[in-house]
């Protein structure tokens, strides 16, 4: 398996915005063979929010990581 996290720190008026990104993010990648899971986490502590996707192998994420990147790469920031 092959773990990828990413860890944000937004800006209170960003939050809901980075969310959906986040959100984008995941939904190119679902149903995609190679995937196991993707999730958008919030640290219920902090502002913090964490982007995890977890892949069968690291040549499926090389393989996939283009269209997640595609599907957010319009986004301003």
């Amino acid at each position: 398996m092959f773990a990828l996290m990413s860890v944000h720190h937004p800006h209170p008026e960003h939050r809901d915005a980075l969310i959906e990104s986040m959100h984008r993010y995941g939904a190119a990648l679902a149903g995609q063979p190679g995937l196991v899971s993707v999730h958008t986490l919030a640290d219920a502590g902090s502002e913090r929010l964490v982007g995890l996707a977890i892949f069968e192998s690291p040549e499926a994420f090389e393989r996939l990581a283009p269209l997640a990147r595609a599907a957010v790469a319009e986004d301003p920031f």
